[in-house]
């Protein structure tokens, strides 16, 4: 059986001692070395593989050292302390003797309580009645998901005019492929940087850093599948080079999965 290009660009080959190798795919290539998501959700595949885990992801931060080039590399992912239902992870990935990533995770064993999903999923049309992808595809990754903006999308005119920051769209990947942690955590890296659209002006900007919480448990990623995910995120505010980014995404059916905050670099 084939495996999923998503899984293919994630693989791990355990080296022993809390060591994997990993290679890098053209399929999630970025403008300078892959893209983000695929980079931090192979940070999430070693704890995940990794024998001694317990429980499931709630958060991980990974920190973007540097670009990966385009060839093999060595992930090292090692439980820092295990409580009694929580367990904290170190990982970075290494690439010619040079750290390109830091990260931390937590993962917990999860337990029913009561809850509530205070922020609401946006209203917007349905990925039907869009039709078709339309974010364009200007570098490889793009073509890995199927994206529809439905408000915000790339500024087809840049000239200085924008006002906004805010994106609402549906994704999945493409080919679809069921939703589990490691997708959801590269989904929540989609989002082209805010400052693209706040200022309609297409400038050099990359994510130095990104948290990604997860609100949902395997069995729910399990029961959305393959099926369309919701998305949103805008920003708070851009300044001396750099400005946040928050983004939301919930199931189709409004449960909300995961959200996520970045920090990202950006030149005049």
């Amino acid at each position: 059986m084939t495996l999923h290009v998503f899984d293919q660009a994630i693989a791990l080959q355990p080296l022993g001692e809390d060591r994997f190798a990993g290679k890098t795919s053209p399929a999630y290539a970025n403008m300078v070395g892959p893209f983000g998501g695929v980079t931090a959700a192979t940070a999430l595949n070693a704890v995940l593989q990794h024998p001694a885990l317990l429980g499931e992801p709630v958060a991980l931060t990974v920190n973007y050292a540097a670009a990966l080039a385009d060839a093999p590399f060595e992930v090292v992912a090692r439980a820092a302390r295990t409580n009694r239902s929580t367990q904290h992870w170190v990982v970075e990935i290494v690439q010619s003797g040079e750290t390109v990533l830091t990260a931390t995770a937590v993962t917990a064993a999860r337990r029913g309580t009561w809850g509530v999903d205070e922020l609401a999923a946006p209203d917007m049309p349905t990925a039907d009645a869009l039709g078709q992808p339309n974010m364009a595809a200007q570098v490889e990754w793009v073509r890995r998901y199927d994206i529809r903006i439905t408000e915000g999308a790339i500024p087809t005119a840049w000239d200085g005019s924008g006002d906004a920051s805010r994106t609402t769209l549906w994704m999945r990947d493409e080919p679809a492929r069921p939703l589990d942690f490691c997708s959801l955590a590269a989904m929540a890296d989609v989002f082209y940087p805010r400052v693209w659209l706040r200022r309609a002006t297409r400038v050099p900007a990359g994510t130095v850093s990104m948290t990604v919480y997860f609100h949902a448990g395997g069995a729910e990623l399990a029961a959305v599948g393959a099926g369309w995910i919701k998305g949103q995120a805008s920003a708070q505010a851009f300044r001396n080079g750099f400005f946040d980014q928050t983004a939301q995404v919930w199931s189709e059916a409004g449960r909300m999965l995961a959200t996520s905050h970045q920090v990202v670099y950006f030149k005049e």
